[in-house]
């Protein structure tokens, strides 16, 4: 039985060429040490080196694109812990927009910094005791702004897909593709262009252990609301997954793999020093599954999806200082 899906391989298709010449075509990093460490050959898209560094680049302008000049003039309100922040606020100024972001208090100071650099405004709440989907709806609402979300939106996450779009063009026959989960979007994405290009392909989401909605939501066949997680990778930090990107997640998932904290640092300090790249906790998720065995069976050819590198060197050498 197939399933009408919201978003289609047509849908990430249109994106691409939308993104084209405009967001970056991320590279693909191999490690031998990796390969041999997890036995298998790793193929890591690296969306650390996104504008903005991450792939929220990729949904944002897609979805800004498509707006007209009055809504543009008008401008764009979104709500996000930092990395969709920035890209919505990226996208507003490249087409001609302005941008008002809620983000919460304790977001890192450099993603704060980096979304104020591209000229929005932004409205800080509290993430433990404010709804940030009602904060940003009745702004955008009190000032005639459109709401652009950081994942329940068909272009957003059309616009995400790309990068697994781009990683199958430039690596052949990929057996598996590991995923970080946070709202879901990154995932229905890369899942609607992965299995519309290798039905056979094994997606696997991966969740820091505090933070496992999509896991407990795909188990009961339900969204699932679990309390706020605590976690060091924050652009995971969500509490329940997105109605729209459930909608596609729960029938082209194939599992989750959860991973601790600790995990997470060590493949922070992994990329770091064998790969010689930056990562933030979110975006080593997948590494951390792998690195740490959590995903049994692995098959021959595996890709990973880096969603980010959007951390301060502070930061950084707390997490994964000696």
């Amino acid at each position: 039985m197939t399933h009408a899906l919201p978003v289609t391989l047509d849908d990430v298709h249109d994106a691409a060429a939308r993104l084209k010449g405009v967001a970056h075509r991320t590279p693909v990093l191999r490690s031998r040490t990796l390969d041999s460490l997890v036995g298998a050959e790793v193929f890591v898209k690296c969306e650390n080196f996104q504008r903005i560094g991450a792939f929220k680049f990729r949904g944002a302008y897609n979805a800004v694109s498509r707006l007209t000049q009055e809504q543009l003039a008008r401008g764009i309100a979104a709500y996000s812990s930092g990395n969709h922040a920035q890209a919505a606020a990226l996208a507003a100024r490249e087409l001609g927009g302005t941008a008002v972001i809620v983000m919460p208090e304790d977001t890192p100071r450099s993603k704060l910094e980096a979304t104020a650099g591209y000229g929005a405004e932004i409205v800080t709440y509290d993430r433990y005791t404010g709804d940030r989907v009602a904060i940003g709806e009745a702004l955008a609402a009190e000032r005639g702004l459109t709401l652009i979300p950081p994942y329940e939106h068909p272009h957003v996450i059309a616009g995400q897909g790309t990068a697994a779009l781009e990683l199958i063009e430039d690596v052949e026959d990929l057996d598996a593709l590991l995923v970080p989960v946070g709202g879901g979007g990154l995932i229905a994405g890369c899942a609607t262009a992965a299995k519309g290009l290798l039905p056979r392909i094994r997606m696997i989401g991966v969740e820091p252990e505090a933070g496992d909605d999509t896991k407990r939501s795909l188990e009961a066949g339900e969204r699932v609301s679990i309390p706020i997680p605590r976690t060091i990778a924050d652009g995971q930090a969500a509490e329940i997954p997105g109605e729209l990107t459930f909608s596609i997640n729960r029938h082209l998932v194939d599992g989750i793999a959860l991973v601790s904290e600790d995990d997470i640092r060590a493949a922070m300090r992994f990329a770091f020093e064998r790969m010689k790249i930056v990562i933030e906790p979110s975006g080593a998720t997948p590494l951390a599954a792998l690195l740490s065995g959590r995903v049994t069976g692995l098959p021959r050819r595996v890709g990973v999806i880096v969603s980010g590198g959007n951390v301060d060197a502070r930061r950084f050498a707390e997490l994964c200082g000696s």
